[in-house]
């Protein structure tokens, strides 16, 4: 998933849609989603499950999480830049997405939050955080995923009313 092409493919043969967000806000996607649930329906194969796939990470607090986080994001995101002509990747940027766009990168509380609010806005059934990008130690990617799943996830539960 992605263009509104895809999206109608998928709901047109009866086949989830998984939307991987590499930048903005990710709430944005919403028509995409309402898309394929109408293209489902119409289809005769009811509402389809719906996935959101995301960057992040998750530290003990934002800052230590954009610290660590950063210098790997920006090699691998700069790399495919390259490849598909974007322009490099500044800090700010990266700041911004972190902040306000398609990166899940900060606290549990602020990771959780993030996580609520797609998953409120798109209806989405399915959130994957991919939890690497670039180089990182494997004992600070063991303890992203400790956190993901021993505060983010009962975070996001307890939220969500234990839905998802």
């Amino acid at each position: 998933g992605g263009t509104p092409q895809s999206v109608l493919r998928a709901g047109t043969l009866g086949l989830p849609l998984a939307i991987a967000i590499l930048g903005g806000d990710p709430i944005r996607f919403s028509p995409l989603v309402d898309l394929h649930r109408k293209v489902s329906v119409e289809n005769g194969h009811g509402i389809l499950p719906v996935g959101i796939n995301i960057h992040g990470f998750v530290a003990d607090t934002s800052q230590k999480a954009r610290d660590l986080f950063w210098p790997g994001h920006n090699r691998a995101m700069n790399q495919i830049g390259r490849e598909r002509g974007w322009g490099q990747m500044s800090y700010e940027h990266f700041a911004n997405e972190a902040q306000n766009g398609s990166l899940y990168v900060g606290d549990p509380e602020t990771v959780a939050g993030k996580i609520i609010e797609t998953i409120q806005a798109t209806g989405a059934n399915r959130f994957d955080l991919k939890y690497s990008n670039g180089p990182m130690p494997h004992s600070q990617l063991m303890k992203s995923i400790e956190l993901y799943g021993t505060k983010v996830i009962p975070l996001v539960k307890e939220m969500l009313g234990g839905a998802n």
